[in-house]
């Protein structure tokens, strides 16, 4: 947190001169269950089936009374009860922003994403992957960066400098859905001499050219994604943090009822350069038998170039389907459910999400993922066992 300090003490400078500015707090408390269907498959996990955590976040906005200045604050907090490294103390942003009529200059923490697909979004490489709080990498850590963006009529440029890097985080021995060996977080490797203080750069380039919007990106720094080296002692896996340098395309086309998606990269920095795809489309159904809820179809394919020797991905050769409902109402009901399958190991995977809002204070999530793999070399067969249903219930406030 000590990194933080300086962005923090910022922003009570702004207090003293506000005058009319706007102000904004808002805050939220969620509870959550997992019921494991299985037993645990290695040595140390909990043979506890259910597992509980609670997670608090707030937020504050601060608007200058000109428009020009603004700053945000959002601390998250999480406590699990039999998993130890999914304890969490995180600024998912604390910046201060300035905007003039074309350009904006960020400083602080801040999530930023790039991409269009549904299943993989391969040139989100800005903010870290939070893997335990969510084993799908929606959940992304706070990114200290200074950012400057420029709107011209021929597109949205974006340039980020980040002078300080963010671990991954993973499971611990008693945890589920973790690999064999535990990951030793403690010790982790960089190539870089300057370890986590390595600064990183990206570049982006935004524009719609009629119903495509279009975007080019890249990106210089420490890799995301960390190679699990074994340590000395046979015991843990050594996280190794690679420099890397990436190119990415992301592409979407509208057309009435169809979305159609693509996003690609071009990557070097470990033991070869490679590059991964995926893409599809999104059909929407409107109005179903009669109804207001919408129905939507997606397909995907996932490829990944990558060998053996670079951090091991579950979407090297994969197809994707899912549906996606919503039912348009008050509450703002939504299902999400879809499969993926590996066309060559046979392997799959099932996520089912749906979510109810109940009143104007209550969210109501449920999910349920299940894993199938019976050859050892799949990144999937480690969690074999770890097929769950869970329950989040937040309050806003």
């Amino acid at each position: 947190m000590n990194r933080y300090l300086a962005i923090l003490l910022v922003l009570p400078t702004f207090s003293a001169s506000a005058g009319e500015s706007s102000w904004d707090l808002s805050s939220s408390v969620e509870v959550e269950s997992r019921y494991f269907v299985d037993d645990g498959e290695w040595y140390g996990q909990s043979t506890q089936a259910g597992a509980q955590s609670i997670a608090a976040s707030a937020e504050l906005r601060w608007r200058s009374a000109a428009g020009s200045m603004r700053a945000s604050l959002i601390p998250y907090l999480r406590w699990d009860s039999v998993d130890a490294e999914r304890n969490l103390a995180d600024l998912r942003e604390a910046y201060v922003a300035w905007e003039g009529g074309d350009w904006e200059f960020l400083a602080g923490a801040n999530p930023v994403f790039w991409g269009v697909t549904e299943s993989v979004h391969l040139v989100d490489v800005v903010n870290q992957t939070d893997a335990v709080g969510d084993i799908v990498g929606e959940d992304k850590l706070g990114q200290p960066m200074i950012n400057l963006e420029l709107q011209r009529e021929w597109g949205l440029l974006s340039a980020y400098v980040m002078p300080y890097f963010r671990e991954r985080t993973f499971a611990g021995i008693d945890g589920r859905l973790r690999t064999p060996l535990p990951v030793d977080t403690e010790r982790p490797v960089y190539e870089s001499s300057d370890g986590a203080r390595h600064i990183d750069i990206a570049l982006r380039y935004s524009h719609y050219f009629g119903a495509f919007d279009l975007g080019l990106s890249a990106f210089s720094g420490t890799s995301r994604e960390p190679r699990l080296l074994p340590d000395v002692s046979g015991q843990y896996l050594t996280p190794y943090y690679d420099l890397i340098d990436q190119a990415g395309l992301d592409v979407q086309y509208t057309g009435g009822a169809w979305l159609w998606k693509l996003e690609t990269i071009l990557r070097n920095g470990y033991s070869h350069t490679f590059a991964a795809a995926v893409g599809g489309f999104e059909y929407t159904l409107y109005q179903v038998a009669g109804s207001a809820a919408d129905m939507g179809i997606l397909l995907e394919y996932q490829y990944d170039g990558r060998n053996g020797l670079e951090p091991f991905t579950i979407a090297d050769d994969d197809v994707f389907l899912a549906t996606r409902i919503a039912l348009n109402d008050v509450q703002d009901t939504t299902v999400l459910a879809g499969i993926v399958w590996d066309t060559r190991s046979d392997e799959t995977y099932l996520n089912i999400e749906a979510e109810r809002r109940f009143g104007q204070d209550y969210l109501v999530e449920l999910r349920v993922r299940a894993f199938s793999s019976s050859d050892p070399r799949d990144p999937v067969y480690a969690i074999r066992n770890d097929d769950y249903v869970q329950l989040k219930i937040e309050r806003f406030f």
